[in-house]
């Protein structure tokens, strides 16, 4: 490594209670006392007592007086007030008292001189806990202490280090020769050792504290086997279990340098807590002897330099820092909890969620307790419906597992006059010059506002987010382009941009510098090429995501599969069976689907099945891809009460060791066999969107139906042959025509779900079959057909139908999107009748007041206005009656059609008007020719047939 520019201490400001504890130390004792406070604006003559806000009030004893505070509304509020109450008394200006605190390396000295006082030999410190241990060493190594032990375990120690060597954040073995160095300046109370790092107390310990502090832990058991993980520093190494055997009379880092080899356990290293920061898993390896030599030669070492033979890149991307020779991962030690050791089991399962937890997506499926199964959602809908640990957790994780500071989240308030599109449940917004900003880390702490508005007031809200490294370097910057009318919703969206971002770097950690500027920009992410790639340097060693099983690729839909003309195998699924009745409740884009499953190891041509991972029951949100894609094209394809099998590829290799109970089996499964993943599951139930729920709650018929009521009676009326159903979903429409006799003889679908056209061919297919005798109403229909493309393009195959139908799609689209659809249909696609339908914006309040599942909502949402809520995550706008008129106006004058408007849901004469407003679109006279009428090249895309039915061909 290069050479690090000099390092200067950062200058701290010291608060009254940090004063009151360097003037008094242990001394100063604090007790919290839990008080209630008054009630504001209560309720006259109410019998009932009422309750105030719970406050708190700190009593500080000193040697000579004490004193008590004012209460707060915060624990540590209390404190800082009771300390500046003592300092007063006492004399003393806060402001004016940096002069009399000691400096960085003074406060350093008097900290590790505290350490070895016969106090702290007994206290409930996890330190303390190596003190004790060092007695009960033999020989030559009785109470010595481990230099390494002292920054990591000893917070207060390792803060002061980082004071006065801020790169100590980054790099904590940096911290030795800061703490060899302060203990060099207690050669009176303290030893060094010359060529080794420990340390040890110079005087005797008094024989009675050392019988109170260590005759507790001689009732232990004589042995205990720990399981660990070695991690060899060769790539070319395979990881794998050992046991430490720790004897109750001995010290457990004695074990550990035995397995490391090393005769002197002072040698041994210890990096910061890996994964949770609660927890005591942590590495330990052996100090090279080069780092030796130059800590020894010069206690002022400024950066460790590299052997790189050695390097061990696993350990090292665990710990956030250079490890070199091989490593042990064990969850041991002492706690602040108990003077007994702590340890718990690591299992080679446990080492692969430790890695998985590295990646974007890990951390959510380990939030899922579903490895397998489970993928971090393309979007975040409602609170609600999103399972699993929130996207601003999630980063902050990610975030803390890479060893970055906590997120930094800037929200950004707009006063909703300034609105004019909504993202998702809420309309978008262009910020202009009147907004508030609230900014706020990653851990809650410090929020400020900034700007004119007030954060909290109507309006909506973005959020934008930077990711800096400990040392404050900025690594990310998100900037947001959507707004949402909650200010938890744009944090947890913006949030999951990033991480949607990350986990796209990380499924191609390889990607050069220019497509990861890219691919950054697409997601209005801003970067330090230099420094980011320096922080995720070692990514690449480590995680194989693009790991595939290859043998299998080519194999197709098994031939007993039902539904094979109907099924989207893709690459990676095969063998696919749908068993059971068609019970007609499907899921559909926004409804949750419950599932139970078994994921199955299965190698290839041998009787070899082995299960993996499985739920009894199993939720997720269809239409956000918070589960693998073949798993939820296959849910999609089904009904409540069925039944499916199918095969897939496998995932890569370290998803299967992390979800398989049995790590060293499957891994030399996966080591010697062709191998693929094969599925059982069954859906349960499905919960309808929210949109649906709130319209049955209010009409009877459901709205959806009555819809299709309306247009049903225009085709009848109208005699058409033929019908185009433009945006046609899972062919709700369709489907319903063929329950009653009508004039159509060919009805044609289009949508760009190839998901949705999948279930609607099922669908159509399983009727148009069934009712092929006559007496059926279906009988007059001779051909049907479905094609995948977006309605906003032009094919000439399906020019010049009888009617078509568009019925509640163009909410789904852009506003832009559905102004150019509408001039395609009417001018290239010419139907004689029109048919659209929309939400009515004004009828939400209606609507949502009627919501029977209200319990289930975000708190927060319930606090909101009721009617600046969309009826689906997926609408990006909803009209009022007056803009829908204008549309609908503009467009029919503008393509020679007349227009009138009617709905279903109310009324029109009883203000909100209609829940689903209509407009029908008639032709007014004969379409001009298409060869003298010419189509925009561009706009001209020829539609994939996805399912076709003849009448005559069966």
């Amino acid at each position: 490594m290069g050479e690090t520019p000099p390092v200067v201490a950062k200058k701290t400001t010291h608060t009254p209670k940090a004063i009151i504890h360097q003037k008094f130390g242990f001394r100063a004792c604090y007790k919290i006392e839990e008080v209630q406070g008054t009630t504001q604006d209560g309720c006259p003559g109410l019998a009932i007592p009422q309750k105030g806000p719970c406050l708190f009030r700190c009593s500080l004893q000193l040697p000579e007086f004490s004193v008590v505070s004012e209460a707060f509304k915060r624990k540590k509020d209390a404190e800082q007030s009771a300390a500046e109450m003592a300092l007063q008394k006492l004399g003393l200006d806060p402001a004016a008292s940096d002069s009399m605190v000691q400096e960085p390396q003074d406060e350093l000295i008097s900290r590790l001189s505290y350490l070895f006082t016969d106090e702290f030999l007994s206290s409930l410190h996890p330190l303390g806990g190596h003190f004790r241990a060092a007695l009960r060493r033999g020989g030559n190594l009785y109470g010595l202490i481990p230099v390494s032990l002292f920054a990591v375990c000893d917070a207060k120690l390792g803060n002061k280090c980082k004071s006065i060597n801020p790169v100590v954040e980054s790099n904590p073995l940096l911290a030795i020769p800061l703490v060899m160095k302060a203990a060099a300046s207690l050669s009176g109370s303290v030893a060094i050792s010359e060529g080794q790092l420990w340390m040890r107390r110079k005087n005797p310990y008094p024989p009675e504290i050392i019988q109170s502090s260590i005759s507790s832990q001689l009732n232990s058991p004589e042995s205990i086997c720990i399981e660990a993980i070695h991690i060899p520093y060769s790539l070319e190494k395979n990881v794998d279990s050992l046991t430490l055997n720790v004897s109750s009379t001995g010290y457990y880092l004695d074990a550990i340098g035995q397995k490391l080899g090393l005769t002197d356990a002072s040698k041994i290293l210890v990096s910061r807590t890996v994964g949770k920061a609660s927890s005591e898993v942590r590495l330990y390896f052996s100090a090279p002897e080069w780092y030796l030599v130059d800590l020894l030669s010069d206690l002022n070492v400024k950066e460790v330099t590299s052997e790189e033979g050695s390097f061990n890149v696993r350990a090292s991307y665990f710990s956030g820092h250079a490890i070199y020779g091989n490593a042990i991962l064990a969850s041991i030690g002492y706690t602040w909890k108990s003077t007994d050791l702590f340890h718990e089991d690591i299992s080679l399962q446990s080492y692969y969620r430790l890695l998985i937890s590295k990646i974007p997506s890990g951390v959510y499926k380990l939030s899922r307790e579903a490895i397998l199964t489970a993928e971090l959602p393309m979007a975040f809908t409602t609170r609600t419906n999103w399972k699993g640990t929130f996207p601003k957790d999630l980063l902050c994780s990610f975030c803390r597992q890479h060893c970055l500071s906590e997120p930094v989240f800037s929200a950004v308030s707009t006063p909703s006059k300034q609105s004019s599109e909504v993202s998702g449940s809420c309309k978008r917004l262009k910020v202009g010059q009147s907004s508030a900003e609230e900014t706020e880390h990653g851990n809650g702490a410090g929020v400020a506002s900034h700007g004119n508005g007030s954060v909290g007031s109507e309006g909506t809200f973005m959020c934008e987010i930077k990711i800096f490294s400990k040392l404050q370097d900025l690594i990310i910057e998100y900037s947001p382009k959507d707004s949402y009318r909650k200010h938890s919703d744009a944090i947890q969206n913006s949030s999951l941009r990033v991480l949607l971002w990350l986990n796209t770097y990380f499924k191609e950690l390889d990607m050069p510098l220019e497509k990861l500027a890219s691919t950054a920009d697409a997601f209005n992410i801003h970067i330090c090429p230099e420094k980011f790639v320096k922080t995720f340097t070692l990514c690449p060693f480590i995680h194989n995501l693009h790991q595939r099983n290859e043998s299998q690729r080519d194999r197709l839909l098994d031939s007993k599969s039902i539904n094979q003309s109907y099924s989207m195998p893709g690459h990676g699924l095969y063998s696919l069976n749908i068993e059971g009745p068609d019970s007609g409740t499907s899921p559909s884009n926004g409804s949750l689907a419950y599932i139970n499953y078994v994921a199955y190891l299965v190698a290839d041509g041998e009787n070899m099945k082995e299960p993996l991972e499985s739920k009894d029951e199993f939720e997720f949100e269809i239409g956000v891809g918070a589960v693998g894609p073949h798993l939820e094209a296959v849910v999609t394809q089904m009904s409540v009460g069925q039944s499916a099998s199918f095969n897939v590829d496998l995932p890569p290799h370290e998803l299967i060791l992390a979800a398989a109970g049995d790590s060293v089996k499957f891994f030399s499964l996966l080591s010697s066999k062709v191998c693929f993943l094969e599925y059982s599951i069954a859906l349960l139930r499905v919960t309808e969107p929210l949109e649906d729920r709130m319209e049955q709650a209010l009409f009877s018929p459901p709205l959806s139906k009555q819809r299709v009521g309306f247009a049903l009676q225009y085709i009848k009326d109208s005699s058409a042959s033929t019908l185009i159903d433009f945006g046609c979903g899972s062919g709700s429409l369709l489907d319903s025509l063929l329950d009653f006799p009508t004039s159509l003889a060919k009805i044609v679908g289009v949508d760009i779900s190839q998901k949705s056209l999948t279930r609607a061919a099922k669908i159509l297919h399983s009727k148009l079959s069934r009712n092929s005798h006559a007496g059926e109403p279906s009988l007059g229909v001779k051909s049907a057909i479905l094609y995948g493309g977006s309605i906003t393009y032009y094919d000439p195959r399906l020019y010049g139908c009888d009617i078509g139908t568009c019925l509640e799609v163009i909410e789904h689209m852009e506003e832009d999107e559905a102004c150019l659809f509408g001039d395609v249909v009417l001018s290239y696609f010419c139907p004689k009748v029109l048919i659209v339908s929309t939400p009515n914006y004004e009828y939400n309040v209606i609507l949502q007041r009627s919501n029977p599942s209200n319990q289930e909502e975000d708190p927060d949402e319930a606090s909101q206005s009721q009617a600046c809520k969309f009826r689906n995550h997926d609408h990006k706008f909803e009209w009022t009656r007056e803009e829908f008129n204008r549309w609908a106006s503009n467009l029919a004058g503008k393509h020679n059609y007349s227009v009138e408007f009617s709905g279903v849901g109310g009324s029109a004469d009883v203000e909100p008007g209609f829940a689903s407003q209509i407009a029908v679109f008639r032709r007014r006279g004969i379409p001009l020719e298409t060869d003298n009428h010419p189509t925009p090249v561009d706009l001209i895309r020829q539609y994939e047939v996805v399912w076709e039915w003849n009448r005559s061909d069966r």
